[in-house]
């Protein structure tokens, strides 16, 4: 049974940044495919990053130049690095892991993706 925790989620101002973890286990992240996605309240859950095997990565548009996706496979553990963050970036975020590779140019849907965390808030103030 595969677990995502995710943390690092909290409140700050517009133009600050988190760090947000998701603890893999029992499985190495090496082989796999893993993504961050987001769902604002009202809204479609939304890819923002996606990591696969080889390392590559692809990014929302919206995020591109500020947020960074990666992973320390000898920890278990995907990160999302959030820097200039903005109000329409509050969400709650959640990682996801599949045994099957993505290696397209776009973000996979949610549907792609057989596990998931339960989620970790963020909110960004003006």
């Amino acid at each position: 049974q595969v677990q995502l925790v995710e943390s690092g989620g909290g409140s700050v101002q517009a133009g600050g940044s988190l760090r947000l973890s998701c603890a893999a286990s029992p499985y190495t992240l090496a082989t796999y495919c893993m993504a961050w996605f987001r769902q604002a309240p009202g809204k479609e859950r939304e890819g923002v990053a996606v990591i696969d095997s080889d390392g590559s990565s692809r990014y929302v548009d919206s995020v591109k130049g500020r947020f960074t996706i990666s992973k320390d496979n000898a920890k278990n553990t995907l990160y999302l690095q959030m820097n200039s963050l903005k109000p329409e970036d509050t969400a709650m975020y959640y990682c996801a892991l599949d045994k099957f590779g993505w290696f397209r140019d776009n973000l996979p849907p949610p549907g792609h993706f057989t596990y998931w965390g339960q989620g970790t808030q963020v909110t960004v103030s003006s």
